[in-house]
């Protein structure tokens, strides 16, 4: 899995798990270079994401943004996938009105 040096690397596509189409997706949504990522929530992300394009994106997008966040916030490179579980019971919560 690809693990560039996080405080030089200025490609999104250099970071674990992403392509050519993920990070035209965050380009479009003002994230275009890793070190914007900093900070960032995955599921406001997502939200601009699906109202850029206009419709309800795949949810392992959310999966691949946690998993790019972490990375970039300081967390050892991940496949996507690790973070089904986190997302899931985020999502979760935040149907069931415990997270707004």
């Amino acid at each position: 899995m690809k693990a560039p040096d996080r405080k030089t690397v200025s490609e999104l596509e250099d970071l674990p798990n992403i392509g050519k189409a993920i990070s035209k997706d965050l380009c479009s949504i003002g994230i275009d270079h890793p070190q914007k990522l900093i900070g960032k929530n995955a599921l406001q992300l997502y939200g601009l994401l699906c109202n850029k394009k206009d419709q309800r994106i795949d949810h392992c997008v959310i999966d691949v943004f946690m998993s790019i966040i972490h990375y970039m916030e300081g967390g050892e490179s991940q496949p996507w996938w690790a973070f089904t579980k986190k997302r899931k019971r985020i999502l979760n919560k935040t149907e069931k009105g415990i997270m707004k």
